[in-house]
């Protein structure tokens, strides 16, 4: 009865992201400003021409920029669709666009800025020159956080928001009497499949080339998936006596969304570690974890996505070690990669899962709470037992 709903939430809020990306969020995002936002150099893609450049991680080498603009798009776009899941089945479609519109903008935008934004590797030339160009980056990646597709800023990022909406909205009608299982785990497993397929250019994209450093991610995405999958089930299996689809599913998608920091900086050992890890913690977060916080996140959304995104960006400081089997961390004024300090790079991974969870949370409960009195967060009780497909959107997913 809230199937419609649920896709709407998620195909509008795509849309109107996408539109508000173009408008101001890239220039926000990925101009120079300062260590939290960009400027508004680039509203509406002024200035921004076919012959227009960006960087990527090779000197010398330069992409489309407007390649990059629609790359980085959908990272915003899906970012903030993954929050819907959290509080699915209960919320007013009109309060969720305009948290959308806020989070967006005061959350996901300064956490990209702070994490992704540099002045590119051709801006090192000497020391000198590399100091200069690294105050100009964002405020993580002066801290020297890695994160290479996106565990802090959007997967993180979105499931504080998730779990701070689950919260402030409340429980659904019925939640720990009704049986509320998914109603089509055929859907859920084709949809797990298509976002495992997607995953591959979210991550492998990231390379910004078609280098080394994409098929090592892809390589990674791959086994870390598979492992996390492998690991949920036979957990689960031991735990409850029988392996689920639902399970093998949930599983993929926590090793999907723990390899996303760690994709380009871990070699394949490292990926079959976090995927292992991923399957079983994140298991946890979805039973113990969520049980002892008590809230109805619907979908999982910090479950998985914020469970599995806090163990893959601590992970990546470990397995990111060139002892281990990892890239280490390359040094663009020497031209080689530099000596792996695996304690800094730690703390500097502790740097961004901190600030993004304490800049998420509180962007996220600030707008909640603003919206819901402005428009009120929640449908009426009659309304949401009728189901949200009729009530908000006045028609059904199934006619039989």
């Amino acid at each position: 009865k809230n199937m419609l709903s649920v896709l709407m939430q998620v195909f509008v809020t795509f849309s109107l992201i996408s539109i508000l990306w173009v408008a101001y969020g890239y220039s926000l995002a990925f101009t120079e400003g300062n260590g939290f936002f960009g400027v508004f150099d680039k509203t509406f893609l002024k200035g921004i021409t076919v012959d227009s450049v960006a960087a990527t991680f090779s000197k010398g080498v330069v992409v489309s920029e407007l390649a990059y603009v629609i790359f980085q798009g959908a990272f915003a776009a899906i970012t903030c669709g993954l929050i819907v899941g959290a509080f699915a089945e209960r919320a007013r479609f009109s309060a969720i666009l305009v948290f959308m519109v806020i989070w967006f903008t005061l959350s996901y935008l300064p956490m990209a800025h702070m994490v992704w934004y540099w002045a590119g590797p051709d801006a090192y030339v000497d020391a000198a020159a590399g100091e200069a160009a690294g105050k100009t980056a964002g405020f993580l990646f002066q801290k020297g956080a890695l994160d290479f597709a996106g565990g802090t800023v959007v997967h993180i990022n979105a499931a504080i928001a998730g779990l701070v909406g689950a919260i402030v909205i409340g429980k659904r009608i019925g939640y720990g009497r009704e049986s509320m299982a998914p109603h089509s785990l055929t859907f859920t497993m084709i949809g797990a499949s298509l976002l495992w397929f997607g995953w591959f250019g979210f991550n492998a994209g990231s390379a910004l080339e078609a280098n080394g450093s994409a098929a090592l991610a892809m390589v990674n995405t791959w086994a870390a998936t598979a492992c996390a999958a492998l690991s949920w089930m036979l957990a689960e299996w031991l735990l409850k006596g029988k392996p689920s689809m639902l399970g093998a599913a949930s599983g993929a998608v926590s090793g999907l969304v723990a390899i996303t920091p760690a994709a380009g900086f871990v070699g394949p050992l490292g990926a079959i570690a976090i995927g292992l890890l991923a399957g079983f913690i994140c298991l946890w977060g979805v039973n113990g974890l969520k049980r002892m916080i008590g809230a109805d996140d619907s979908l999982d959304v910090f479950g998985v996505h914020g469970v599995g995104g806090v163990l893959g960006a601590l992970l990546t400081g470990i397995f990111a070690a060139p002892s281990l089997g990892g890239t280490g961390v390359y040094d663009y004024v020497a031209n080689k990669v530099g000596e792996y300090d695996m304690g800094a790079q730690l703390i500097s991974q502790f740097w961004g899962v901190g600030t993004v969870i304490v800049w998420s949370g509180v962007v996220s409960f600030v707008t909640f709470k603003l919206v819901d009195l402005i428009i009120g967060l929640r449908v009426p009780e009659e309304e949401e037992r009728e189901g949200l497909d009729i009530t908000s959107h006045g028609e059904s997913a199934y006619h039989y």
